[in-house]
């Protein structure tokens, strides 16, 4: 019987990608990230959306990939914690604040971090270090860097800030 299903077309870090029709719908997202696409820096953590190992941000706001439908995204903007870097390879703010903070141990977790804290940065230029905590909350780091995990995030919202004249 054949497939009733439609080519799915993502946007990922700004490139389209075409899902071949044999992809279901409902298949998570982190799947297709790590397994079908290569984009293994969006981790695998708990699968319950608990950890934020997982994070991506989807038309700019954080979303657990683990759990989030393919069709749930389709036609919409998603963003990685490969699509933080320009296109020549700079780094965005936040990843050289964290390399400058020596914010990672294991870095299992750096990568749902990174894109939490960006999300945050987005919508608040200058965020308290409690709203910084607030905004990492869901997002579990065993390693004991939260200190240095802070630092990093406010070392990136006073970089942007000086980046943008805000």
């Amino acid at each position: 019987m054949p497939s009733s299903r439609m080519t799915m077309t993502l946007s990922i870090n700004g490139t389209p990608y075409r899902l071949p029709q044999s992809v279901s719908p409902d298949t998570p997202l982190l799947d297709i990230l790590r397994n079908t696409l290569g984009l293994t820096g969006t981790r695998f953590g708990c699968g319950l959306e608990q950890c934020g190992a997982c994070m991506v941000l989807v038309d700019g706001q954080p979303v657990q990939a683990c759990t989030a439908a393919l069709d749930a995204v389709a036609g919409k903007q998603v963003i990685t914690v490969e699509g933080l870097a320009a296109a020549d390879g700079t780094l965005h703010p936040l990843q050289q604040a964290f390399l400058d903070e020596q914010a990672g141990q294991c870095g299992y977790c750096l990568s749902g971090i990174l894109i939490a804290a960006k999300a945050l940065l987005d919508e608040n230029h200058n965020p308290s270090r409690a709203g910084i905590a607030a905004a990492l909350d869901g997002n579990l780091c065993r390693c004991g860097s939260h200190v240095r995990i802070l630092r990093a995030v406010e070392r990136a919202a006073a970089a942007m800030r000086a980046e943008t004249g805000r």
